[in-house]
């Protein structure tokens, strides 16, 4: 969910704020720019695009229907 700015409570800062942005003093907040290695990125979408579908044919459908029903009970034991 995006953050939103909050507004001063104070009627007089509230005033402030408010004449600054007519100016154009005040600039909406900035995209913080991507900081991220994108080798590394994408490396990581290639094994998480491999994974679950590795994981599961690995597995043998005893042991995938016994993850599933663990699932299934740790979400109705949930306090509703």
């Amino acid at each position: 969910m995006p953050s939103r700015a909050s507004k001063p409570r104070d009627t007089s800062q509230l005033a402030w704020h408010i004449a600054q942005q007519a100016i154009g003093a005040l600039l909406p907040d900035a995209v913080k720019p991507d900081t991220r290695n994108p080798a590394a990125v994408a490396l990581s979408k290639l094994g998480a695009s491999k994974g679950g579908l590795a994981r599961a044919a690995a597995l043998s459908p005893a042991k995938r229907k016994s993850i599933a029903a663990k699932a299934v009970a740790a979400r109705w034991a949930k306090k509703r």
